[in-house]
């Protein structure tokens, strides 16, 4: 059996935020979990923040979220696959 998760780092959270969230609820379908950590609150937001998904589906769609994600300046991800 294979997981594969999808890690990705906002570097400008505040200003890409909008954008991934976008890119995220077009392959919402292949998104079985998703886990969002980033440090501060109200007015002390930080400034990077980071993403895990758990996918689902077919290994070319998550390899063109992690591009799609990755077109984006101030974002990286990357996919991992790992057999259990």
């Amino acid at each position: 059996m294979q997981r594969n998760v999808l890690i990705t780092l906002l570097e400008q959270r505040k200003e890409t935020a909008e954008k991934v969230q976008k890119i995220l609820t077009g392959w919402g379908c292949v998104i079985r979990t998703r886990f969002g950590l980033h440090q501060g609150v109200l007015d002390d937001c930080s400034n990077s923040g980071l993403i895990i998904l758990e996918l689902v589906g077919e290994d070319k769609d998550h390899e063109e979220l992690e591009r799609k994600l990755n077109l984006l300046s101030g974002v990286n991800a990357r996919l991992v696959k790992m057999n259990i």
